[in-house]
Order: structure tokens, then sequence, then C-alpha cells
């Protein structure tokens, strides 16, 4: 089951990231999109060995972001992929049966997201966010509006995951323009009490 709220990762070391990940398992959430970003690969693999345990204990989805080897390596859940990396159809193969998620900033890559069958689409970013670099152009509430629109008028059925820099007040009405859920990191990330604020999303999100 594709969850309404997922996690994305955080953290500039595997101290911080281990440390988020379970304090917001802890507050129930149950989707973990690992992204672990500027380090070795050394550290982010065994980094996520020790992810996937939380997640098992947890009974939490576990995706891994960007790395299909690494999500083979473990049997995570998953795999999300940006638009420069492996290909779907190659991830596929690599991981049968498994969720394989996909980003997209334009209707030209939902299009794209469509042919190769992705299971979600990750449609963003809603504003600037510092949490990911070389960002894409803003989509903002319009954007989402047009886009799922025209994915309605095109009979194009994959989930939208909205993300980029969404706070609570914006939750509604991202929900209303289609989308199936929210991608998070900073919000969840530099909540003091982050089971108040998964209590918030699920309220709305209901």
């Amino acid at each position: 089951m594709l969850s309404k709220i997922q996690y994305i990762s955080h953290g500039d070391s595997p101290q911080e990231q281990l440390y988020h990940i379970e304090k917001v398992l802890d507050a129930g959430q149950d989707w973990i999109q690992y992204r672990f970003k500027n380090t070795l690969s050394s550290i982010r693999w065994s980094t996520a060995e020790k992810v996937k345990k939380l997640c098992e204990t947890y009974k939490a989805t576990l995706i891994i972001n960007d790395h299909v080897d690494l999500a083979k390596a473990i049997d995570a859940d998953g795999v999300h992929l940006g638009l420069t990396d492996l290909s779907v159809v190659q991830a596929k193969l690599l991981l049968p049966n498994k969720i394989i998620g996909g980003t997209a900033n334009t209707y030209e890559h939902i299009l794209q997201r469509a042919y190769e069958q992705c299971t979600y689409i990750g449609l963003g970013p809603y504003r600037f966010t510092t949490t990911k670099a070389k960002l894409s152009p803003v989509l903002g509430l319009e954007g989402y509006q047009q886009l799922l629109t025209q994915m309605k008028q095109d009979h194009i059925n994959i989930p939208i995951i909205a993300i980029g820099g969404i706070e609570i007040s914006d939750i509604h009405s991202i929900i209303q323009s289609g989308v199936h859920g929210i991608a998070l990191s900073g919000l969840l990330y530099n909540a003091q009490d982050k089971t108040e604020i998964l209590t918030q999303l699920n309220d709305i999100l209901k």
C-alpha cells in the first residue's frame, strides 16, 4: 500500500540519519525513503543495513533513494529514481515486484514516468527548499493544479506524491489538487515533537 506520508531521510552523518529515522518511526511513520547523498559508499551501505533493521522492527516500508544496487543488496521494498539515475526499465529488471518511484517536474516527465509504469511519481518541488541541491523549477500550487488536471484529461492514473518545502498549512490545498500524498524531509527532521506533527498530518490527509 502506498503511504500518504513519505519521510525522506536527512542528515550529514550516520548518527543523524539513524537518530531521526528512528524518531519518526517511533512517532508512527510507516514509510521511509533513505537518502544519504554526500558520503562514502561504504558508509551509505553500512547505515542502510541499520535502517533496514529499524524498518523491519517498526514494520515500515523502506525505499532507497537512487541506488538500485543497494536496494537489491539489502532487499529493500523499492527504490526512488531521479531523472538522471538508472532507468526505470533497468531498475525493474534488477528489482522485480518491488516499488519503483520516479521524480518528475514537468508534464513531459509525467508522460515519461507513465510510459515507464512507475509505481508512483514524486512531483515537485512545491516551493524552494534547501534540503535538495540542484533544485528543479518550483511548481507551486498552480503548477500542481495544472499538471493534475492535464493528467485527468489524459486518463493518467499514477499516484502523485507532492514534494519540496511543504509546510502543514500547504497540505489541504495540495491534496485538493488531486495528489495522493506528500513527501517530507525538513518538516519532520526539524520538528521537536514528531508525533504531534504526524498526528496533524494524518488528520488532514484522512
